[in-house]
């Protein structure tokens, strides 16, 4: 496993036209990601009293700004499937900053990231306006990150996680940790919602190392964002959404864990091939 890890991904100088597509993509990106984060606050404005935790109009902004990212990129999004329209959760493996985009495209949810998230320059604020759920690693906190799961779950907010805790080199699928699954095994929510497993599967631009898109280990955001604006030929994005499961199917957390682990590996090794 450290092996893996600890091989750096070996990106091309970018080249002088290679810079003017990082200038205009670059430009046009931020311009839509931050006119629409400047949208969404005003909306929150109003929505926020009105509703409460329930969201009904923001989602739609999120939404949006992260379908139009893949033209500006000239990265292709393909989804197979539809995601679920009950109550509960989406599940899904996790290789690149892209998958917030991809994910965020083709559905309408809420994260659930890593409390240091919440303290990254722009990537935090974008988090936090969009409603993510921030949960910290330590043990203690358990008892109080199950509660705001529920609060969430609750007011009709469909959560998406990354079960194996970090992200990868998009050509392969880690051990699912169970812990994130714990809440919905309390209080009767497992009689009451579904899990959908979904597979992101990222094919690299032809000629290029597979893991292309792949961000992981000890990887700097900005270089890893220039390469991909500055791409002459992008690859394509694939999400693929499995069959929607009911949570007391399984009899405990880490059933479920394993269940949503097979089906989004068996499937992403099968779209790698192809």
């Amino acid at each position: 496993m450290s092996d893996w890890r600890a091989d750096e991904l070996k990106l091309p100088p970018i080249t002088p036209m290679g810079w003017l597509r990082v200038v205009l993509r670059g430009g046009v990106l931020g311009l839509v990601t931050y006119c629409g984060l400047l949208i969404l606050l005003v909306v929150r404005l109003i929505e926020r009293p009105l509703f409460g935790q329930s969201r009904p109009w923001t989602p739609y902004i999120t939404q949006t700004v992260c379908k139009l990212a893949f033209p500006i990129l000239g990265l292709p999004l393909i989804t197979r499937g539809k995601p679920m329209q009950k109550k509960g959760a989406v599940v899904a493996n996790h290789s690149s900053w892209l998958d917030i985009f991809a994910l965020n495209a083709v559905q309408r949810g809420y994260f659930v990231a890593k409390s240091e998230v919440e303290n990254w320059a722009a990537i935090g604020w974008l988090a936090r306006a969009t409603g993510t759920v921030f949960v910290a690693r330590k043990g203690i906190e358990a008892k109080r990150q199950q509660s705001l799961f529920e609060e969430r779950l609750r007011a009709g907010h469909k959560l998406m996680f990354f079960p194996e805790g970090t992200s990868t080199d998009a050509i392969r699928v880690l051990p699912f940790k169970s812990t994130l699954f714990a809440a919905f095994y309390s209080h009767g929510l497992d009689h009451i919602m579904s899990i959908q497993p979904v597979s992101v599967v990222y094919h690299a631009p032809a000629g290029n190392d597979p893991r292309f898109y792949g961000w992981w280990g000890e990887m700097n955001f900005a270089p890893h964002l220039l390469h991909v604006l500055a791409a002459k030929h992008q690859g394509r994005v694939e999400v693929i959404f499995h069959p929607e499961v009911a949570v007391d199917t399984f009899s405990n957390r880490k059933e479920l864990a394993t269940y949503c682990e097979a089906v989004i590996r068996n499937h992403h090794l099968l779209a790698t091939r192809h």
